[in-house]
């Protein structure tokens, strides 16, 4: 392994604006849905052993309450593209340009966000189609002429509540003016979508950011999640006790599957009536704590007045603190990612912490950077990787590069063979654009 210089304050105004140390975390984070989760899946089909079936299983998420290690893929995300932002959105600030500004450029990155998540899911269909035009014809003319006038928190995320009253209105209207149109039949379209969650939960963590204090952000963090766990504990869907939990009985599914056109991911057993998404719009609130988490981390990464072994400490005591509430938590609001519950805003938040903290001190503190290259190659073009696979037949290239060392190699290890060269393909895919400064920005 080999290491660069260790320095002892970090110079952000003289260094890029990136973080070495984010960028491979992100890497890191992507690399298990590129394919390595399929290699340790492979390993636990073929040997059978209990370590490996544990390692498996851990790369499966768990039916409704509990945890998994592959839950935190999601999460981390979302908490990165929170940390980042101090960086890129405060940089902006910085240097001149006004909140208004910064505002639509964070309301466009989420809508792009949106949109991706909306073909992502379902591709060039008619009714996906009409909606994009118009959206993206909206957003190139507010583009050109417009300046925004928000002057604080509650203000701005009234106007963005506004825009999405106004989208729904607009597409009632148009459904009862023209009742049986191909461009306004949704119910064969999934609008929830995970890139759809990480631009919303953005969106308004970036609002917060913009128009608050730190201290006031930190009152945002707790207000989302306490805020979710008294609705989630005090209602429930109509015909259910107060404080059901179930897919079906919850009130977060209920209100998706009332107010949300389309289908949810989720359906009734048996049936194709929708239950429940895991990236519905209402469990996206707490999803802004994650985000805004995020934010506050890499607002302590700025601070010129803190040495960055300091940094590091911080972020490891919060994340240990974080993780032993979030167990507390799970005895009465249990663990879930497909409801994104409090509690499993602390968990993840807490290992988070500790995977920033480990990243930070061992690539920015100590130096040690080249090992780390590999996941910082992936995390450069990680939504490029991550929405790669409904447009890219990656299965058929790894087949005609190695399909003869599938063959040498035999039954029944060729399939982790094939795992592992499923994500070399993918890592020398992303090598070239790294090499040619290609990158997927939104």
């Amino acid at each position: 392994m080999a290491k660069t210089s260790t320095v002892q304050a970090d110079d952000f105004d003289s260094a890029p604006t990136r973080l070495f140390s984010l960028d491979a975390l992100r890497g890191f984070d992507m690399f298990w849905i590129m394919g390595a989760d399929e290699i340790l899946h492979a390993l636990r089909d073929t040997t059978k052993s209990p370590f490996w079936t544990t390692i498996g299983n851990q790369f499966e998420h768990p039916l409704w309450n509990g945890f998994h290690a592959y839950d935190m893929i999601f999460p981390l995300f979302l908490f990165m593209a929170g940390v980042s932002t101090p960086f890129s959105v405060g940089r902006e600030f910085e240097k001149g340009k006004t909140k208004g500004q910064l505002l639509w450029r964070v309301i466009k990155r989420s809508v792009i966000l949106v949109l991706l998540g909306l073909l992502v899911n379902n591709g060039l269909k008619v009714p996906v189609v009409f909606p994009m035009f118009f959206v993206l014809i909206a957003c190139y003319l507010i583009d050109r002429q417009t300046k925004f006038a928000i002057k604080s928190t509650l203000s701005a995320i009234a106007a963005a509540i506004v825009v999405v009253i106004v989208v729904v209105v607009a597409y009632l209207v148009c459904n009862k003016a023209a009742p049986g149109s191909p461009f306004l039949q949704v119910e064969d379209i999934r609008f929830p979508s995970v890139l759809g969650r990480i631009g919303i939960a953005y969106m308004f963590a970036n609002i917060i950011y913009l128009y608050s204090s730190e201290i006031a952000q930190m009152v945002w963090f707790w207000f989302f999640i306490i805020g979710y766990y008294l609705l989630l504990k005090f209602t429930s869907a109509p015909g259910f006790h107060a404080g059901d939990l179930t897919p079906e009985g919850n009130f977060a599914s209920w209100v998706d599957r009332t107010i949300l056109p389309g289908h949810l991911y989720v359906s009734y057993p048996g049936t194709n009536i929708n239950m429940h998404d895991p990236e519905g719009l209402f469990s996206t609130i707490p999803a802004i704590s994650t985000g805004i988490l995020g934010i506050l981390t890499g607002t302590l990464l700025k601070k010129k007045n803190l040495s960055q072994q300091m940094k590091a400490m911080r972020m490891a005591i919060f994340g240990v603190i974080f993780i032993v509430a979030a167990l507390l938590w799970n005895f009465d609001f249990p663990i879930n990612k497909n409801l994104w519950s409090s509690s499993f805003v602390l968990l993840v938040g807490g290992i988070s912490l500790l995977l920033m903290s480990l990243f930070y001190y061992v690539i920015d503190v100590l130096g040690y950077k080249k090992w780390a290259f590999f996941f910082k190659v992936i995390g450069m073009n990680s939504i490029l990787i991550y929405i790669s696979g409904h447009f890219i037949k990656w299965s058929y290239t790894n087949q005609g590069f190695f399909q003869w060392l599938f063959q040498l190699v035999g039954n029944p290890y060729n399939v982790v063979v094939i795992g592992i060269t499923f994500v070399l393909v993918k890592w020398v895919f992303l090598y070239y654009l790294y090499e040619k400064k290609t990158f997927l920005r939104v």
